[in-house]
């Protein structure tokens, strides 16, 4: 499979610096933080490169539902899917379905899944197959609500399925006294 990845930022440090009495050029040996190796190959086979370097700065502190949106692009990314469709997929794994009068909220349309899984702002899995109408397919799905609505266990829920998943990709989450400290933070609705 060849790599797609353009371009790259991580931490790190400069472990070396030399001249190249050929060439007169710079040598820069680093070490590298949360990078794979076969990434950096990829930028090994390219002709030239822009460099940038600066100052590491810790990203703010983030909120539960940040985090949750931030591990949702890191995954969308690893997975090759689009950062909503991840979203609605993680939503749909560890979420909470929606309700109106004690009853789960259900739909029936046409739209194909491929298409739902793209809705910024409803966020929908299939559910109980499909059948053909009047000679047009129609899909059933169910309604889950946006995670800004979810209280502190319901977000904790959320944060510890899309924190698995992410380990599983291999990408790196913040320490677990980070993740609860996120979660325990989080003025979700009332948990009542």
């Amino acid at each position: 499979m060849i790599s797609t990845v353009t371009d790259m930022e991580c931490r790190g440090n400069i472990t070396a610096i030399a001249q190249d009495f050929e060439t007169k050029g710079i040598l820069v040996t680093l070490s590298l933080a949360d990078v794979a190796v076969q990434e950096l190959q990829t930028f090994k086979a390219m002709d030239e490169l822009s460099v940038s370097i600066k100052k590491y700065r810790k990203k703010r502190s983030l909120d539960a539902n940040a985090y949750f949106h931030l591990l949702v692009s890191k995954l969308a990314d690893k997975l090759r899917i689009s950062k909503v469709r991840c979203k609605n997929i993680m939503i749909g794994r560890y979420g909470q379905i929606d309700y109106i009068d004690n009853q789960p909220i259900m739909i029936k349309t046409q739209i194909p899944v491929s298409d739902m899984l793209e809705q910024e702002n409803l966020h929908c899995l299939p559910c109980g197959g499909k059948t053909e109408e009047n000679g047009l397919q129609t899909f059933f799905y169910r309604v889950y609500r946006g995670s800004h609505t979810y209280n502190t266990k319901e977000m904790s829920i959320l944060i510890d399925g899309v924190v698995q998943e992410a380990k599983e990709q291999g990408i790196e989450t913040e320490t677990p006294d980070e993740i609860e400290r996120l979660k325990s933070l989080w003025k979700g609705r009332s948990n009542g």
